[in-house]
């Protein structure tokens, strides 16, 4: 495949995740005590595939797009936090543990589970002027960054879109 269509093939990509992110960072399952979102699955899924800045555009400025629309009080914090994550995790994926993806990815995903958490933890303190509502939240942002972290994986390794996204990359016209 010439450059220009490994181009095209990789902008596409990182603009249909954006557009799930974006989407699934607009409702909420709701569950006893608040909402679960089902972005991170997204964020976690495209930073495994993607390089780090497509990962950041994805998780950052999806995240920042999504809670513009739809919530904008912690889209700043959406911004840095999800963008951070999407890098971490994309870092590892890409650039350590090459002989081990699988596991690259997975030590990636628990990074990023744990930034997220922490940066939402921090910024709500922040934007709501009350760390105690910080820590009334935190159940479901730690509930939130595991189903991210674990369906995430699964789509990628075990339900094979890693292969998928592969040969789309690796695609050679005859």
């Amino acid at each position: 495949m010439n450059n220009g269509s490994n181009t095209t093939v990789k902008l596409t990509v990182t603009a249909l995740f954006m557009a799930m992110n974006i989407a699934l960072s607009s409702f909420g399952i709701p569950v006893p005590g608040g909402h679960l979102y089902l972005n991170d699955i997204v964020i976690c899924l495209a930073a495994i595939l993607l390089d780090p800045l497509q990962a950041f555009v994805v998780g950052g400025i999806g995240a920042f797009i999504g809670d513009f629309l739809f919530y904008p009080a912690p889209m700043f914090v959406s911004l840095v936090t999800h963008g951070l994550q999407a890098v971490v995790i994309s870092l590892f994926a890409h650039r350590f543990l090459k002989s081990n993806p699988r596991l690259a990815s997975g030590i990636g995903v628990a990074v990023g589970a744990v930034i997220m958490v922490v940066g939402y933890s921090l910024g709500r303190a922040f934007i709501y002027s009350t760390p105690e509502y910080a820590l009334l939240k935190l159940p479901f942002q730690i509930l939130q960054a595991v189903v991210g972290a674990v369906v995430g994986m699964l789509l990628c390794w075990k339900f094979g879109i890693h292969k998928l996204y592969a040969r789309m990359i690796n695609y050679k016209h005859a």
